[in-house]
């Protein structure tokens, strides 16, 4: 936006000679940073919906150190905007903000405070100093003139911020917290945002959650995504990233993800700053995260936590500051898995409701009492129209890192270093549990008698130093016939000398599965679905490397929490095409040919 752009519709001096809707109040949203920002367009439009007497506007204040992408975030979301420097031109009826930083001009107009976060829980950087202010804490003019009515979530928060500074007293107003009650208004709709973010059934989600600056999780242990994926198979886990907007703010888009780059391509699940994090945090099983508010929501939510870091920058006293002592650390120097197994499989759902209780009052009622507020400061009859419920939020869209190839699936993991072992059953039938890693991620430990390592790659990995090394090669999901799916792995073979198995999908959820030395399997199970390429393939090497026939094989695949049963045999070979059907026909049926 140019600085001497002039806004004349809907407000400004001449806009009633273009403007369709004639509002009687105008109400000014403030958009500073992509965090506060967020946080006023998730919650204005349940607070003035379908209320044609009130105009809204976003004011762009582009003094934050964090203003990169609050223009970009505004034109995605049509919000007609004027510049900061406009204000004073316009005499709104009311400012809403989700930062107490915003320096609002001179005026008897009041101004709402929202907290973009969980209550006053930080130390922050002063922009006016060198200092640090307690975050949510507004400017002295604003409080002096008592224009600001500052929003929170607990009657703790309003003893704290008058001990902070006398001139909140009687300018506080206690709503809950609306985020909360869409997360929990979120909880039915678990299993579909699983679906969405690409967990499959079984799989547990841990969400690795960070707040900005250099205490933070991301800038204490900026590698843990990729040590988590290093650590935890494929089969049983999937790792997502929320990131605090003020790190893709501030240090850009292209910086995080290429940062992030081996993780992203190993299927971390970046979650969009803007739009899905809240998604996230309801689907996961396990929240590893900091002193940030998506941690102390995960908490509040029943969530297990584990802390992989918490920054001095805590206020003590606060709920946020008691996750300190009451949630679990995990500790770079032990393996990774057993401590995220445990937190999960010990927690107690009530675990952390003291700290939820201490920072979150009023359930289901942050709505409705801001919907309140604001018609009140607006001098309004409360519309006919019944206020809304909290409603849960929308599902998530996935869509491939810009810092990857477009045409790759950015939650796909390409290669795998594959690990099986097998073990005879009472029965003699071998079991084969297998644990797959990514394969730029993945430490490979000592192979045993019946304990092996292979690699496995997609065609589409792009990178040749894997597919040149891969024992496995794989293809698509394009469904072939027996006679095809041959023709397909043996150019497969030829197209990746290095390899020593191909596989491909099937018929009848069965897959093919292709030999160096020609020979062709078809690997299978009676229960829907039907083994993926790369388990069909894994059966048949260890089949190979311990000497088992590959015909009429049955064995058990045990990955995360899925048990088959599989059964390997040959594939049938081609017919010939040049026999009439009723012949092929009576032969397929052990008949002879018809006269």
């Amino acid at each position: 936006m140019e600085s001497d752009e002039r806004i004349l519709v809907p407000v400004g001096a001449d806009a009633a000679r273009w403007r369709t809707f004639g509002a009687e109040r105008t109400v000014v949203a403030a958009a500073r940073t992509v965090t506060s920002l967020v946080r006023v367009l998730d919650v204005m439009p349940e607070i003035v919906h379908d209320d044609p007497r009130i105009a809204v506007v976003f004011a762009y204040d582009p003094t934050s150190a964090f203003n990169n992408g609050v223009l970009d975030l505004l034109r995605s979301r049509g919000c007609r905007t004027l510049p900061w420097s406009q204000l004073p031109e316009i005499a709104p009826d009311l400012l809403i903000s989700a930062s107490e930083n915003v320096k609002v001009p001179p005026g008897d107009y009041p101004v709402v405070v929202l907290p973009h976060g969980v209550g006053f829980q930080k130390q922050v950087p002063d922009s006016a100093g060198p200092g640090t202010r307690l975050s949510g804490l507004v400017h002295d003019d604003l409080l002096a003139a008592r224009r600001a009515w500052l929003a929170v979530s607990h009657p703790d928060q309003e003893a704290q911020l008058a001990a902070a500074h006398p001139g909140t007293v009687g300018r506080t107003v206690l709503v809950g917290d609306p985020c909360l009650d869409r997360l929990r208004a979120s909880a039915r709709w678990r299993e579909r945002y699983r679906a969405a973010l690409g967990v499959a059934p079984g799989t547990r989600l841990v969400l690795v959650s960070s707040t900005w600056g250099e205490e933070s999780l991301a800038g204490a242990w900026p590698g843990l995504p990729a040590d988590l994926l290093a650590q935890l198979p494929t089969d049983e886990y999937r790792v997502a990233l929320v990131l605090h907007p003020n790190v893709w703010s501030g240090h850009g888009d292209w910086q995080v993800r290429v940062m992030q780059r081996t993780a992203l391509e190993a299927g971390l699940i970046a979650v969009d700053p803007t739009d899905g994090w809240q998604q996230a945090l309801v689907a996961s099983d396990l929240v590893i995260g900091d002193h940030g508010s998506v941690t102390l929501y995960g908490a509040a939510l029943g969530r297990p936590v584990l802390l992989g870091a918490f920054g001095s920058e805590a206020v003590p006293g606060t709920a946020g500051y008691a996750l300190r002592s009451a949630a679990g650390r995990l500790e770079p120097g032990r393996p990774l898995g057993p401590q995220v197994g445990a937190a999960v499989a010990g927690h107690v759902r009530d675990r952390f409701a003291s700290v939820g209780a201490a920072a979150f009052a009023e359930p289901g009622q942050a709505l409705p009492r801001l919907r309140e507020l604001v018609y009140d400061l607006l001098d309004l009859p409360r519309p006919k129209q019944p206020g809304r419920g909290a409603r849960a939020f929308p599902l998530p869209s996935l869509s491939p890192s810009p810092s990857l190839s477009p045409s790759l699936d950015a939650t796909r993991t390409l290669s795998l270093m594959v690990h099986t072992s097998v073990v005879r059953g009472p029965d003699g039938e071998p079991r084969m549990d297998v644990r797959r890693f990514p394969a730029a991620l993945a430490t490979e430990t000592a192979e045993g008698e019946a304990a092996f390592w292979h690699l496995a790659c997609d065609i589409d990995e792009p990178d040749t130093r894997l597919t040149e090394s891969a024992t496995v090669i794989c293809a698509g999901s394009e469904v072939l016939s027996p006679a095809a799916a041959r023709q397909r792995v043996s150019a497969l073979l030829a197209d990746f000398p290095g390899a020593r198995i191909a596989a491909v999908p099937g018929e009848d959820g069965h897959c093919v599965v292709g030999v160096r030395d020609g020979r062709a399997v078809r690997v299978g199970t009676a229960e829907a679905p039907g083994p993926d390429p790369g388990t069909a393939a894994a059966a048949v090497y260890v089949c190979l490397r311990l000497g088992m026939p590959l015909d009429g094989t049955a064995m058990t695949v045990v990955h995360g929490t899925r048990h088959q049963r599989l059964l390997l045999g040959p594939v049938p070979p081609p017919v010939d095409q040049s026999v009439p059907s009723r012949a092929r026909t009576a032969a397929a049926r052990g008949l002879p040919p018809s006269s």
